[in-house]
């Protein structure tokens, strides 16, 4: 038995695995490998996929100042119209 990284799930069942074995946690269902240890490590596909999240999170950053750059030029020209 190993415990999950994730939520410390203490009875994944690692028996039939071995080194570099991919599997779920029954309990959070976090992709993990095993390690050579016999501990469980996140997958690497996993982590990939959060720092893609966050390249998102920066690209939406961008397009909210591109917003507020466009406001601001309407708000001057409005004030010129006057």
């Amino acid at each position: 038995m190993a415990i999950c990284p994730e939520c410390e799930f203490d009875e994944v069942d690692t028996a039939d695995f071995e080194e570099g074995d991919s599997l779920s946690c029954p309990e959070c269902g976090k992709s993990l490998v095993v390690s050579a240890n016999g501990d469980l490590d996140f997958a690497d596909d996993d982590e990939d996929d959060d720092d893609d999240d966050d390249e998102d999170d920066d690209e939406e950053v961008e397009d909210d100042d591109a917003t507020l750059e466009d406001d601001e030029e309407d708000d001057l020209a409005d004030d010129e119209d006057e």
